[in-house]
């Protein structure tokens, strides 16, 4: 076996420091870490906050249209019932009914 050799001090020392600073950079470094997560959790947070309010958008703007075009093909809808009705009617009096209904259906869209 070889013989143990001495270290100096001075080496010993160095190690010693450089070890306690790791040591003491530690928790600071941990601290670091968690803040960064955080950070990015937050902000993925949000991000998904907004991709969620404009998917609702879009689902909003979807029926507000579908409900438009619904309101304005009533009048059209009312007018080929009448008009299916009238076709179908055998007697004066039902087709002298219907007629005032298409009258009147006109005279509130106002096209006289």
């Amino acid at each position: 076996m070889a013989a143990p050799e001495t270290v100096s001090t001075q080496i010993t020392d160095a190690v010693t420091q450089a070890n306690v600073k790791v040591l003491g950079d530690s928790p600071a470094m941990a601290l670091s870490n968690l803040y960064q997560t955080i950070s990015q959790s937050l902000s993925l947070s949000a991000q998904n906050a907004v991709t969620s309010q404009q998917q609702s958008n879009i689902v909003h703007q979807a029926t507000t249209t579908q409900g438009v075009s619904l309101l304005y093909s009533v009048d059209t809808a009312a007018l080929g019932s009448a008009s299916s009705k009238a076709l179908r009617a055998d007697t004066p009096d039902v087709l002298a009914s219907i007629l005032g209904v298409v009258e009147a259906l006109k005279d509130v869209g106002g096209k006289k």
